[in-house]
């Protein structure tokens, strides 16, 4: 007769890991990267190699010689895939040694002054990403634009396509269609950061990570929807001085941010309901910021704004706990 073995919990396993949901967010965002190189070329791929290689290799050095962790970390592939969403986050034409700064400060300062994954307040490449944008304005809102394959540091700036609609330029605009496929060469489309030229790419990966249940809809979902819904608003009942809320949804780091880095398991909440307060709150804050601001874009602070009231939300839509006694 067999024994019966009592063990504690959990008692159901699952195939979910650290390393197969970075693994799979790293897949999810392999067409915006190849319709990166292939729109900025040279300067694409200096950029994003820059940053992936120097945030494994800061992640190994204060794991292995200030911290003597014997564990091992740049296989589970946060730090890769810290790299490529800094990478994402940068002009194409920017210095190699500043993006090596914004990876010491995403890896050093953001994720393992924290604790290391897991532990982190702020999304590190965001912070790395803004720490950049106040400390190097200049380089960081110098826009390359596209088709300029065998160019990197000598390539033509323009304007980009927020930049046109924050200073009231909508004649100059292309048309929503072209922003959202991103076709290199077409007038102000191709100038921004490497992840912003082809929303279509990025929404490749949504479904990706939505088929195999990497991430949920409701902070995707919420983001874009309170952002078109106020932006609409806005539209309606000032058409002169307010844009379509189209051209909002395919311009910038919107969809870049909503689908690869608000949703960031570690910083956003943990419950559907949660998620959807975060996604919304984000939402308001990039039409505040991107309407009212002084910068055209305000995704990612809205992202690292938000990430600190995480605690904050997670303490306030606690789920019910199994037996618990509803006090009337």
């Amino acid at each position: 007769m067999g024994k019966l073995i009592v063990s504690l919990s959990p008692h159901v396993h699952g195939t979910d890991s650290v390393e197969r949901n970075m693994y799979g967010v790293i897949i999810a965002l392999l067409p915006a990267l190849l319709v990166s190189f292939a729109y900025f070329g040279l300067g694409a791929v200096v950029v994003c190699a820059a940053s992936v290689l120097a945030c494994v290799f800061f992640e190994w050095v204060i794991n292995k010689y200030l911290l003597n962790n014997s564990r091992n970390t740049i296989t589970d592939g946060s730090a890769i895939l810290t790299g490529l969403l800094l990478g994402f986050n940068l002009p194409s034409n920017i210095p190699v040694w500043i993006v090596i700064i914004g990876a010491l400060f995403a890896i050093g300062v953001a994720k393992m002054t924290f604790g290391g994954l897991g532990c982190n307040i702020f999304n590190p490449a965001l912070a790395g990403r803004c720490f950049l944008l106040v400390s190097f304005p200049a380089q960081m809102t110098s826009w390359p634009e596209a088709g300029q394959l065998a160019q990197y540091a000598d390539a033509t700036t323009g304007a980009t396509p927020l930049a046109l609609i924050k200073a009231g330029q909508f004649d100059q605009l292309p048309d929503v269609v072209t922003l959202f496929v991103g076709y290199p060469g077409t007038l102000n489309t191709g100038a921004g950061c490497l992840g912003e030229v082809c929303e279509l790419a990025l929404l490749i990966g949504l479904f990706y990570m939505l088929w195999k249940k990497i991430i949920t809809w409701h902070i995707p979902v919420s983001i874009l929807g309170s952002v078109f819904a106020i932006t609409g608003i806005l539209y309606l009942v000032d058409s002169s001085s307010y844009v379509n809320p189209l051209y909002h949804l395919a311009s910038g780091g919107l969809l870049l941010g909503a689908i690869f880095m608000a949703t960031d398991y570690v910083t956003s909440p943990m419950s559907a309901k949660g998620q959807i307060i975060y996604g919304v709150c984000i939402g308001v804050l990039t039409v505040v910021i991107r309407n009212w601001g002084s910068y055209p874009e305000g995704m990612s602070f809205a992202i690292l704004i938000m990430n600190a009231f995480t605690p904050l939300i997670n303490n306030y839509v606690k789920p019910k706990r199994f037996g618990e006694v509803v006090k009337k």
